[in-house]
């Protein structure tokens, strides 16, 4: 039975970090003769792809995919997770503020038989306001919308590959809250955290507040339940204020205010239903979730933008 495994590395802009990030991993998983580290350049925008052509032209273990845009980590995720050719696979970040030596820490406790095991990051090194926005976001999930959370996982994880696919396969716009929704068994250990090295990190307010979204209106339906409630009130609230302005037993301020509120209310559930909406329909219209430009590995057909057809010079070049 295989046991090797595979290191999910996302790169996006990371070219400084290429090199150093393989020879971290390569040096602190060498106990591990079935490994693959895998590249995924999620269309990076400067010379990430060069250095990987580079790592995987003199190390045979390195496998890499570049889309052929910026297409983001859930679909970074999920053609890690489908590529992966070991019957493990850890995410790990190219800024490395969780050490590699770190993975051993998920492989012990995945040995006393889970399918998933969540890195909490102890003594976190990131920004303030990061370390806030995520306890907060967290704390909203479980106790505001009743989204099951596991407590203090993050990104850095090691997953049973065909656990992996499965849930990637459910198309859901979150990992960790998707692993409880299908009763795998998980656990979250500690492990430790440094700053960045290089770079810069990639995920701004507006995509941190993007990803909140997606958490709270992917997994819960909480809000539309207050909208109905909400709906309910104002029903009978205008039904009441109606009355009254029409027996002239409220003033006519007050009335004019109350609709003001109750329009302003409607508005903001007519956003929320749009919301669920947008989240219904999104992906109507997309067919795959990425598309490969380049790689070293043998690519489903469906993964290229041409169906894995070869491309043709144009009518006339070779006439020339």
């Amino acid at each position: 039975m295989k046991t090797g495994l595979s290191v999910l590395v996302p790169c996006f802009n990371e070219g400084a970090q290429v090199e150093v990030a393989h020879a971290a991993l390569a040096d602190a998983l060498k106990g591990i003769d079935e490994l693959e580290i895998l590249f995924v350049d999620d269309g990076s925008g400067d010379d990430s792809l060069a250095r990987i052509r580079r790592l995987a032209a003199v190390d045979e273990r390195v496998r890499y995919l570049s889309f052929t845009r910026n297409f983001g980590i859930d679909a970074v995720m999920a053609a890690g997770f489908r590529y992966a050719g070991q019957p493990w696979v850890v995410q790990c970040d190219a800024d490395l503020q969780v050490p590699p030596e770190e993975i051993w820490s998920l492989l012990a406790k995945a040995g006393e038989g889970y399918d998933v095991v969540f890195g909490e990051r102890r003594g976190r090194r990131d920004p303030l306001v990061r370390r806030a926005g995520s306890a907060g976001l967290h704390w909203a999930a479980r106790r505001v919308f009743g989204i099951d959370l596991p407590r203090g996982a993050s990104t850095f994880r090691l997953v049973r590959t065909e656990v992996a696919r499965t849930i990637t396969e459910l198309r859901l716009p979150w990992f960790i809250p998707a692993v409880p929704l299908v009763g795998a068994a998980y656990a979250v250990t500690p492990v430790s955290h440094r700053p960045r090295t290089a770079g810069r990190s990639k995920l701004r307010l507006a995509r941190l507040a993007g990803h909140a979204f997606e958490l709270f209106f992917g997994f819960s339906t909480r809000p539309l339940t207050l909208v109905y409630a909400m709906g309910a009130l104002g029903a009978f609230a205008a039904a009441v204020l109606a009355v009254l302005g029409l027996l002239g037993a409220a003033p006519v301020s007050v009335v004019a205010a109350a609709q003001l509120l109750l329009a302003g209310l409607t508005l903001a559930a007519s956003a929320l239903v749009g919301r669920y909406l947008h989240r219904l329909l999104s992906g109507a219209g997309r067919a795959r979730r990425y598309y490969v430009r380049e790689a070293n590995v043998p690519l489903r057909p469906e993964d290229t933008l041409t169906g894995g057809a070869p491309s043709p010079p144009p009518p006339g070049v070779n006439d020339r």
